[in-house]
């Protein structure tokens, strides 16, 4: 393993988790809910629970973020080394496994962590784990 010293940036990975831890706290001290993306949205598709106005907001966020950032800064670049039907599937497995995992990265690894969620602790657990044996089958065994 080599580390790209050039594009190695610190100060934003931190400054962007602290962004993020932040963001968490407010939204569950304000609202009382917990900042897990795929439930807020998941809430979107799901008529008459009455809470569609703070979820449409919360991922008009979401999606505004990127914009409102290139007006001050350019973005980066982004380079995807896959094809569609490799992010269509990647997909399909990241939202089957939210359904299964009672929640995503946001709510378990951010929310349910600093709460000290015993659950969070295994669900995330098992999102590393999955994540390092699927970067090892598709850089060792398909490469």
């Amino acid at each position: 393993m080599t580390i790209d010293w050039i594009d190695f940036t610190p100060m934003a990975a931190v400054s962007g988790g602290v962004l993020i831890g932040l963001a968490a706290a407010i939204f569950v001290l304000f609202n009382g809910r917990i900042a897990g993306i795929s439930g807020i949205i998941g809430g979107l598709f799901r008529p008459g629970t009455g809470s569609t106005a703070w979820q449409a907001a919360f991922v008009a966020g979401l999606l505004l973020a990127p914009w409102l950032l290139h007006t001050v800064a350019p973005l980066p670049v982004v380079r995807i080394d896959a094809g569609t039907g490799t992010l269509i599937l990647a997909g399909l497995l990241v939202g089957i496994g939210t359904r299964y995992g009672s929640g995503c990265t946001s709510g378990h690894g951010v929310c349910g962590l600093s709460r000290l969620s015993p659950r969070s602790l295994v669900a995330t657990a098992c999102f590393m784990l999955a994540g390092f044996i699927t970067v090892f089958i598709v850089r060792h065994l398909f490469a």
